[in-house]
C-alpha cells in the first residue's frame, strides 16, 4: 500500500513530488505515458515559478535548459509594438527571471530530482473509488491502495470526476496551435516575448535554448479557415511569423481548443486533494497554468512544514489559494476575450498603449507574488 499516491506527472505533479521529497514523505507518482520524451509544447515559467525552483535547489538547472526573458511586448500584426512590459524591476525584487523552456527538458529535470524509482510510467488511471483507503485502478491491470491521493491529471481529471462529480469545461470559442522548430530570430527578440494581435487572431513567439523556438497561434473558432493552411489563416501578418510556421514541421505542432475549468467549490475530501488544471484550470493568456499549480505544490509544502495533518492542511491550502487563483482565472479570460476582438480593434491597441506600464507591473507583481 503506498502512503501517498500522485495521479499525474505534468509539471504540478513533478513538482509536488519535489516538494514531498524535500519534506521527507513517501510517494508514489502515477502517469498515463510510457514515457517522458521530447514530445508537446513550450512553455515560460514565470517569475513566481522560479522563486519555487529556487526553494528546490534547481533554479539554476532550468535556467540552463532554457532561455532568460526579461520583456513580454504586445504589437500589431506587423510586429510594430504596442505596449511593452519590462521586468528587470521584478526579477530584481523577486531575484527570478521568467524563463522559456521545453515542457519536456522540464518534466525531465523535476523527474530526475524527484528520482525514477518514486514515478510510475504506463499507468492510465481508470477508476478511483474509496474504500478503508483509495483504491486506484490503472489500464494496465494494476491496482493499489494508498492513504492520501492528490490528483495532478489535468483539467480532464478523472479524480475529480470519480469523486467531487463536478466541473464544467468551459470553450472560449477560440482554436490554438502551439509550435516548436529552429529558427534564427533577429537578435532583439532574443529575450523578449512577443505576442501580436490581429483582428480575432493572434500570434506568440518566444526563443528558448539555442535557436529553438516556441510560437502559438490563436484564432476565434468563427473565422477560423478551417480548410487551409495555419499561415493562411495569419496571412495579414508579418511574412517572418508566416516564415515561422511554414518552418515547423506537422510533427511539432499541436492543435486545442482554448478552455478552462469553471470554479468548482471545493478542491478537497477526506485524504484527497486537487492540485493545478484538476482544481482551476485556467486559460493560458496570462502564461500561469503550470505557474499555479507550482504555487499550489509549494503552499502545500510549506503549510504541511507547519502541520503534518495533512486533511488540515487540504483544508487551509484552499483557504490559502483560493483568490489568488480566482484572480488568475478571471483576469486571463477577460483578456483573452479582449485581445481576440475582431471588430474596433483599433480603440482596442488604443487601449494598450495608454495603460500606463506601472499598472502593468502592479497586475504582473500582484501574480509573481508567493503567499505565505
Amino acid at each position: 500500500m503506498n502512503s501517498i499516491s500522485i495521479v499525474g506527472a505534468g509539471i504540478g505533479g513533478l513538482t509536488l513530488a519535489n516538494i514531498l521529497k524535500k519534506n521527507g514523505l513517501d510517494f508514489t507518482v502515477y502517469e498515463s505515458a510510457p514515457e517522458i520524451k521530447p514530445v508537446g509544447s513550450g512553455i515560460m515559467m514565470a517569475i513566481n515559478a522560479m522563486q519555487v525552483f529556487d526553494m528546490l535547489g534547481l533554479k539554476e538547472q532550468i535556467e540552463q535548459a532554457g532561455n532568460k526573458i526579461h520583456a513580454v511586448s504586445v504589437t500589431d500584426p506587423m510586429l510594430n509594438n504596442i505596449s511593452t512590459t519590462n521586468l528587470l524591476a521584478l526579477e530584481k525584487k523577486y531575484n527570478s527571471c521568467n524563463i522559456a523552456i521545453h515542457r519536456a527538458d522540464l518534466q525531465k529535470i523535476l523527474a530526475g530530482n524527484a528520482g525514477s524509482e518514486n514515478i510510475k510510467l504506463n499507468h492510465a488511471l481508470t477508476k478511483i473509488y474509496k474504500k478503508e483507503n483509495y483504491i486506484l485502478s490503472f489500464n494496465n491491470g494494476n491496482e493499489i491502495e494508498s492513504n492520501y491521493v492528490f490528483g495532478a491529471d489535468g483539467i480532464h481529471s478523472r479524480i475529480r470526476n470519480y469523486i467531487f462529480r463536478t466541473g464544467k469545461i468551459r470553450d472560449t470559442g477560440q482554436i490554438c496551435w502551439r509550435g516548436l522548430t529552429n529558427y534564427d530570430l533577429p537578435e532583439k527578440y532574443n529575450k523578449e516575448a512577443i505576442e501580436a494581435w490581429g483582428k480575432g487572431k493572434r500570434f506568440g513567439f518566444v526563443k528558448m535554448s539555442g535557436n529553438k523556438i516556441y510560437w502559438y497561434a490563436v484564432v476565434n473558432k468563427k473565422i477560423y479557415k478551417r480548410y487551409h493552411s495555419i499561415e493562411e489563416n495569419f496571412e495579414d501578418f508579418c511574412p517572418m511569423i508566416l516564415d515561422i510556421i511554414k518552418n515547423t514541421i506537422p510533427e511539432n505542432i499541436i492543435l486545442n481548443d482554448i478552455i478552462d475549468l469553471s470554479p468548482i467549490p471545493k478542491w478537497y475530501t477526506q485524504n484527497l486533494c486537487l492540485i493545478g488544471d484538476a482544481a482551476h484550470a485556467t486559460t493560458p493568456n496570462l502564461g500561469q497554468g503550470a505557474c499555479q499549480a507550482i504555487e499550489d505544490a509549494y503552499i502545500i509544502g510549506k503549510l504541511y512544514s507547519k502541520n503534518n495533518d495533512l486533511n488540515k492542511v487540504f483544508k487551509e491550502f484552499q483557504k490559502v489559494r483560493r483568490k489568488k487563483v480566482d484572480y488568475v482565472v478571471n483576469t486571463s479570460w477577460t483578456l483573452g476575450k479582449f485581445s481576440q476582438w475582431e471588430n474596433a480593434t483599433a480603440i482596442r491597441n488604443l487601449i494598450m498603449k495608454m495603460v500606463p506600464e506601472v499598472f502593468n507591473n502592479r497586475l504582473v507583481d500582484k501574480v509573481m507574488h508567493l503567499e505565505l
